[in-house]
């Protein structure tokens, strides 16, 4: 009977190889994805390391030279919606006076990977002198270029 087949298989030594097999492959699958989904989220880091040092440098090494940077501001009136050049992120990080105290809170990261291409999406709450400014989500678009991953887009939400 098929029940019997069923049966013999999953406790004949040729069965238990196999599944022994699979369950390898499928060990070794999640590894390498929950190190890949590790180097990306490393990358995010360090840009935040960078961006709360007022580090312009520690930000472009992570960063692709043609990143694109859009905002989505939303309040009572609707949304609106901002495009801007990695020079000018990185002009206006360096000139962050040093009296202003602020944080990007990351909340999480959900990531994704397909090959050399990866998102980070990260909900965030930003403060400013220790007072809650707005809040929303950052999506990271990261492309994999000669083995490090670079940030090529960055789009976020901002809300009151």
């Amino acid at each position: 009977s098929m029940w019997f087949s069923f049966y013999f298989i999953r406790i004949s030594p040729n069965g238990l190889i196999m599944r022994k097999c699979i369950l390898g492959m499928l060990v070794l699958f999640g590894m390498t994805t929950q190190a890949q989904n590790q180097e990306v989220q490393q990358t995010i880091e360090i840009f935040f390391k960078g961006f709360h040092s007022r580090d312009s440098l520690a930000i472009q090494k992570v960063c692709s030279d043609k990143m694109g940077l859009q905002s989505i501001a939303e309040n009572a009136k609707g949304s609106q919606f901002s495009t801007d050049t990695a020079s000018k992120f990185y002009k206006s990080i360096a000139s962050i006076p040093n009296t202003m105290q602020f944080e990007e809170r990351l909340l999480g990261h959900t990531i994704h990977i397909d090959g050399a291409m990866a998102i980070d999406w990260t909900p965030y709450q930003f403060y400013v002198n220790g007072k809650k400014s707005h809040s929303g989500v950052n999506v990271f678009t990261l492309y994999k270029d000669n083995g490090q991953w670079k940030i090529v887009a960055i789009i976020d939400t901002r809300r009151k």
